[in-house]
């Protein structure tokens, strides 16, 4: 699987857990929403919190993923996705978990998290904002995002390193 295919969530089903379908399953949304959750919450000057509906009352992650904020400085969508990348991987570090997201960052074997691990490494916001937006309950989350994060940063990292926006958008297919 490469990540065009992690991106589109073409072979994870409409749930993201395998199966046939098309479009964006909800647990690569979540991942995408993971990456982008900054800026996000940045967008517009919004918070993400639960039962906000959308990052602003323009937009939203749909907006913000298809090219909303018009290149506001933050290099689109490759610099929100690599610059989400290096604040997930210091919140791995934050949480006593930086060994297993340097895992798949570096070109070795991944190491596994449990959804119960994730969910001490994630904050409450953070599940919050991406459970009301997927439509995944807490637990479907978890097990998705612990199943898929993995793979999916280790495809955002070939080189065993954080990537530049260009490198983000070179591997994503997405310039």
């Amino acid at each position: 699987m490469g990540l065009l295919d992690v991106l589109t969530g073409m072979r994870n089903g409409p749930r993201g857990f395998g199966g046939g379908g098309g479009g964006m399953s909800p647990i690569t949304m979540a991942l995408l929403g993971l990456l982008a959750y900054k800026a996000v919450k940045n967008f517009g000057g919004a918070s993400p919190r639960a039962g906000s509906g959308t990052a602003t009352a323009g937009g939203g992650l749909g907006d913000l993923l298809k090219g909303g904020l018009g290149g506001a400085g933050l290099g689109g969508l490759g610099g929100i996705l690599s610059g989400g990348l290096g604040d997930l991987v210091k919140q791995f570090q934050n949480a006593g978990k930086g060994d297993v997201a340097d895992s798949w960052v570096s070109t070795g074997q991944n190491k596994q998290i449990a959804p119960a691990d994730l969910s001490k490494v994630l904050t409450p916001d953070q599940i919050a904002f991406l459970t009301e937006r997927t439509g995944l309950s807490r637990e479907e989350l978890l097990a998705g995002l612990s199943e898929q994060l993995p793979q999916a940063v280790d495809e955002l990292t070939p080189q065993g390193r954080l990537p530049a926006p260009q490198d983000v958008e070179r591997v994503a297919g997405i310039s």
